[in-house]
């Protein structure tokens, strides 16, 4: 049984940082997909960030440039580095992590992350 366990929210004022973590653990395979979500309020959720085992990332349009995600080299552990927040980027941030990218993984229960002034 594979958990998934997410930290780091917190609430900040606009232009404020935060670093999101996620720790995998009880996976008796690889898991070289390793994502982040988020939901915010009116919407559904949604693609924020990914990292593959062989060094790939990629980032959603609304994030780039102001996020950074990163992989602890042979550990289940990633973080999402959040730099110039927007009050539009108040949601649930919601850690994924597969085997490969035909499955369709386990998630976390999520960290708040709140932007207000």
């Amino acid at each position: 049984q594979v958990q998934v366990v997410e930290s780091g929210g917190g609430s900040v004022q606009p232009g404020g940082s935060l670093r999101l973590s996620c720790v995998a653990s009880g996976s008796f395979f690889a898991l070289n997909v390793m994502e982040w979500h988020r939901q915010t309020p009116g919407k559904q959720r949604e693609l924020v960030a990914q990292t593959i085992r062989t060094g790939s990332t990629k980032y959603a349009d609304f994030v780039q440039g102001r996020f950074t995600i990163s992989r602890e080299n042979g550990k289940d552990t990633m973080y999402l580095q959040m730099n110039n927040l927007k009050p539009e980027d108040t949601g649930v941030y919601y850690c994924n992590v597969r085997r490969s990218m035909a499955d369709s993984g386990v998630w976390g229960r999520g960290t708040q992350v709140t932007v207000s002034s």
